[in-house]
């Protein structure tokens, strides 16, 4: 259950991502516009886990996504190629989509069982008789990373083109 969460978080999170940084990038036309995105990003959801720490949840109730480094990568392919947008499409969006799941995998190592968090802090609008589904161990007994990986990596590069059509020029 986790493992399929962390996947479908992995596609999400780098499809949203890639879209907005390089409608960023290339709307400036300036390499490391797309780390600016996600820098506001991160600051957006840093005020995000605060509002939550205000209602009395613990600090890492909300997990931060790691959007920086991958949108470097972002930036890093489009100034190596020399401001080519569709080298930008192709391998910056790869690079997003594959390297997205390992900073969040880091990431999510260093916050407390998700798990543990959902019972120390339960929904107050949950009825009483409903249960945990109990999850599907040994499936995808690989790893959740290259998985996500794979996965997020495969979207990342038509929405990255999406999002690099956004513009008019």
């Amino acid at each position: 259950w986790a493992w399929t969460s962390f996947v479908v978080f992995s596609i999400s999170q780098s499809t949203m991502l890639v879209v907005g940084a390089i409608y960023s990038m290339l709307f400036t036309g300036v390499p490391g516009t797309a780390t600016y995105y996600a820098t506001i990003m991160t600051i957006y959801i840093w005020v995000a886990t605060g509002a939550w720490f205000a209602l009395g949840y613990a600090y890492d109730f909300i997990a931060v996504p790691v959007w920086i480094p991958s949108t470097m990568l972002l930036d890093l392919a489009y100034w190596a190629t020399r401001r080519n947008k569709h080298a930008a499409i192709i391998i910056g969006g790869t690079l997003l989509g594959l390297s997205l799941p390992i900073f969040n995998m880091i990431n999510l190592l260093l916050v407390r069982d998700p798990l543990e968090m959902a019972f120390k802090y339960p929904r107050p609008t949950l009825p009483p008789y409903i249960t945990a589904i109990e999850p599907q161990v040994g499936k995808f007994y690989n790893s959740p990373v290259a998985l996500g990986s794979g996965a997020g990596a495969v979207p990342s590069a038509p929405i990255a083109a999406l999002g690099a059509n956004l513009n008019t020029w």
